[in-house]
């Protein structure tokens, strides 16, 4: 009972505090855009899109996409309700899954939402376990059965440190500088199969992975 109580406790209580935080921390910091034209909400609240990222930028990518109306899957693992109490402090909606547990009912959630086209929607590119930098095919599926296309979208900053974790999640640090890139949308025929899948999961890894190689190489960076 104690440690439920202490669980309670703790999830409405951190996820405020991190947002309370975040957002004192991330105000510091001066950010130049790349490319927003890619981003079609930024110019025309009625579009959606499919935000695709690695998933070393989620902590930030959170702050700066908050301003966007949008649907995110969350892993269903005990620790994800942290992320979906946080993300609810920005003002995302969150379905639960991964592709290890209960990823396809959650994928259908997503389609729903997307085709209602109320809000956007994001999924974590190289999932919730990695490996780090690998597309999976998650976002090109949404895509294919609403016709949404998918935005590719990376951060680079002057000055951060990392989580220790299979991602190196990267926060940036107060008063750093950081660029942030969107890359051209990519459109996804309706309900592709097989190697055509994976022609568009290839596809969405080399833009993401072209965008992450120029964002950090400014900093003179290989990666982060």
């Amino acid at each position: 009972m104690k440690r439920n109580v202490m669980s309670t406790i703790s999830l409405a209580v951190i996820p405020r505090l991190i947002a309370w935080l975040m957002r004192l921390w991330f105000m510091t910091c001066r950010v130049t855009v790349h490319n927003e034209e890619y981003f079609s909400p930024a110019n025309d609240p009625d579009k959606v899109v499919i935000a695709s990222f690695w998933h070393y930028t989620i902590i930030y990518g959170c702050y700066f996409l908050r301003k966007y109306p949008a649907t995110v899957m969350v892993s269903a693992s005990d620790d994800g309700e942290y992320i979906v109490r946080l993300a609810a402090q920005f003002g995302y909606n969150a379905v639960r899954g991964s592709s290890n547990h209960g990823g396809a009912g959650a994928l259908k959630q997503l389609i729903k939402v997307v085709r209602q086209g109320d809000d956007n929607s994001a999924i974590v590119a190289d999932g919730s376990q990695g490996p780090p930098r690998k597309a999976q095919p998650g976002a090109v599926l949404l895509s294919s059965m609403t016709g949404v296309p998918m935005v590719p979208m990376v951060w680079s900053a002057s000055r951060y440190m990392t989580i220790h974790s299979w991602d190196r999640t990267a926060v940036p640090v107060p008063f750093s500088k950081i660029d942030f890139y969107f890359g051209e949308p990519i459109f996804v025929p309706r309900r592709v199969k097989g190697d055509d899948i994976e022609r568009y999961r290839l596809q969405l890894e080399k833009s993401l992975n072209e965008l992450y190689t120029k964002a950090w190489t400014q900093y003179n960076k290989v990666d982060h």
